[in-house]
């Protein structure tokens, strides 16, 4: 269809998606050349946006100025990889139940999920902090992880079970004239076909997890064993001076995990957020 355009509507239709990105890149551009400037500079005046003698020394120095920075990475990366294989063990037979099965108060509980998502977690931060109080988990992983999975549960049973009520029913009739079980049924022929869409569901848990470690981490953890990234340079730069060159270097490091994750299964994103789109 796009090929109907004439030159001058491609031509708009292009430069209104290169402002929409300018927009949303705009910051991590600047983030980024910042980190490349020598500190004496970010200040100066007038401001220049092009780094004048710009390196990358401050991805160097960062290593030795935030003590334990390794440590902090390889934490909220084990934080979301465990949250979302909880979620995906939890989430893929609810979404099945969720999508075949018409149960009493089905509805009315894909509705308490929905509301779930309304509420803030820093609302339930003080029940949330006698409940791991009371569990005996407080200054661990599993303080974390608990409320990390509570609170992705939720969006990715909407997500799953919109992805398997797609799949058409006569798969699974197929498969009970065959004497198959539900469970049976589920790993053998719902799982392979729905594998795009649990890859949705899996990486958007996985980037989830990994944004909002920092208000469960700052409220349950207390030892520099157990922090991830966000708390640990928030301890470090909110405690004195802020080297800002140094921050914006040790945040692009943080995010490259969750980068490289999106990079690697890129397709099969796509391939799942597409999936069903087009009836056949």
């Amino acid at each position: 269809m796009i090929n109907r355009y004439r030159w001058y509507e491609l031509v708009a239709i292009y430069a209104g998606i290169l402002v929409f990105l300018g927009f949303i890149l705009a910051p991590f551009v600047e983030g980024f050349l910042v980190s490349l400037k020598p500190l004496g500079l970010l200040f100066s005046s007038p401001y220049k946006f092009w780094p004048e003698n710009g390196s990358f020394a401050a991805y160097v120095t960062m290593w030795e100025s935030v003590p334990g920075f390794a440590r902090y990475i390889f934490n909220s990366f084990f934080i979301s990889t465990i949250v979302t294989a909880i979620v995906l063990i939890l989430v893929i037979p609810a979404a099945y139940a969720f999508a075949r099965f018409n149960f009493r108060g089905s509805g009315a509980l894909l509705g308490a999920f929905l509301a779930v998502n309304m509420f803030s977690g820093a609302v339930l931060l003080i029940p949330l902090f006698r409940l791991m109080r009371s569990f005996g988990v407080l200054n661990t992983y599993l303080a974390m992880i608990m409320p990390g999975v509570a609170f992705l549960i939720p969006s990715a049973i909407w997500l799953l079970r919109t992805y398997m009520m797609r799949i058409p029913r006569e798969l699974d009739e197929a498969a009970f004239v065959d004497g198959a079980s539900h469970f049976y049924t589920l790993r053998r022929v719902i799982l392979p076909i729905a594998m795009p869409g649990i890859t949705v569901v899996a990486i958007t848990t996985f980037i989830g997890a990994y944004a909002q470690q920092f208000i469960y981490a700052l409220t349950f953890n207390s030892k520099t064993e157990y922090m991830p990234l966000p708390v640990g340079l928030f301890a470090y730069f909110g405690r004195q001076e802020v080297i800002w060159n140094e921050l914006m270097a040790a945040s692009f490091v943080g995010i490259a995990p969750a980068v490289v994750v999106i990079f690697l299964l890129q397709r099969y994103l796509v391939s799942g957020l597409t999936a069903g789109a087009v009836k056949q």
